[in-house]
């Protein structure tokens, strides 16, 4: 770890924020889990950024939003307008990634990194957890699930050309197929992965203003590709010489799949929360959302309260007769991990050692 800290020269030791989390998948299992999800995720110091293609639901979410004391005294929820619509294996859900990083780089200045989610992830442990394991880390490390060996999906994905029409419609509709097929490119080396990941601010920079213009010139070849967002990001970091070498080859998720896997992994439950809890993941998905195993998460790893938010250290009221903790806000600056620190350090701590960290890397 001290060969690491060396090279990541720019380590940065003041406290600074996350963006927690962006959901870039609103199309969405309904408003209320939406609602619940911002409950577990929300602390003081993170922006959650919603992009919201229908008004009328984001009116809807907003008025919500306002009557809970902890999102009124923070007001650090952003709800996008003029969000694209997201059409399945469509690049749209890139493109609304791409939209709320250009919101938090814009309107957010003190945040370290860009934690991707869907409305179907959930927390596995605190947000007092998570700040903590991160804080000792170079900030400009990247988490993202990525391989070159993309196997069947050249046949599938590479080779096939689609067009989005959410990308012009107002109305959403499917992807269609062109009847000519393309080659595979030469000018970049193509990449796959998980579509979920937690990127470093300096890559985000990267990949919004482009400044040797290789984001852009994978963005327009990934607007015809089918599921671009298990690509885009993954394509970019790797062919970028500033960024390949800040990878870690992980999403952070426990994910259940068949073998060989699907196109879409397995509904959590109960039976797989021992599972969950071994993996040390911080995220897991997909889960339905009146799942019986959400409760136990909140009650066991979160230790969070019906219609609370999860409690951190800057939550200093009382607990008792069913309070809410965080009702009553104090240093919010004060992190006080718990058992969900020491797991997720387990797992940043094999992801780093010499055997995973550099071999891995866009491989």
């Amino acid at each position: 770890m001290k060969k690491l800290k060396h090279y990541y020269h720019n380590h940065q030791q003041q406290q600074r924020k996350c963006i927690v989390p962006v959901i870039t998948i609103v199309s969405f299992l309904s408003l209320n889990f939406i609602l619940l999800f911002a409950l577990r995720l929300t602390f003081p110091d993170a922006t959650l950024i919603f992009p919201f293609p229908l008004s009328a639901e984001r009116h809807l979410l907003a008025t919500h939003l306002d009557r809970h004391p902890t999102f009124r005294h923070f007001r650090n929820v952003r709800l996008v307008s003029k969000a694209n619509l997201v059409t399945y294996r469509g690049p749209t859900m890139v493109a609304n990634t791409l939209h709320a990083a250009a919101i938090a780089l814009s309107d957010t200045h003190h945040w370290d990194w860009f934690i991707n989610l869907s409305a179907s992830d959930y927390p596995l442990v605190t947000q007092d957890d998570l700040l903590h394991a991160l804080s000792h880390l170079p900030r400009d490390l990247n988490f993202i699930d990525h391989t070159s060996d993309i196997g069947w999906k050249d046949h599938q994905r590479a080779r096939p050309i689609i067009i989005d029409p959410a990308l012009y419609m107002t109305k959403k509709q499917d992807v269609f197929w062109i009847t000519q097929r393309r080659s595979r490119p030469t000018a970049f080396k193509l990449f796959t992965g998980s579509a979920w990941m937690v990127l470093s601010r300096s890559f985000i920079d990267y990949c919004i203003w482009g400044w040797d213009n290789l984001p852009r010139t994978v963005l327009m070849y990934y607007t015809n590709f089918v599921s671009s967002p298990e690509g885009y990001f993954h394509t970019v970091i790797c062919n970028a010489q500033e960024f390949k070498n800040t990878t870690v080859n992980s999403d952070l998720h426990f994910i259940s799949w068949d073998n060989p896997p699907r196109q879409h992994p397995h509904y959590l439950s109960v039976d797989e929360m021992s599972r969950m809890v071994d993996s040390n993941a911080p995220f897991a998905r997909k889960f339905h959302g009146d799942d019986p195993v959400l409760d136990k998460i909140d009650a066991e790893l979160l230790s969070r309260g019906p219609g609370m938010v999860v409690p951190g250290g800057w939550c200093i009221g009382s607990r008792e007769n069913g309070s809410d903790p965080c009702s009553v806000v104090g240093n919010t600056t004060v992190l006080r991990p718990g058992p969900g620190s020491e797991r997720l350090q387990t797992l940043i701590n094999s992801m780093m050692s010499d055997e995973n960290f550099r071999p891995k890397q866009c491989a």
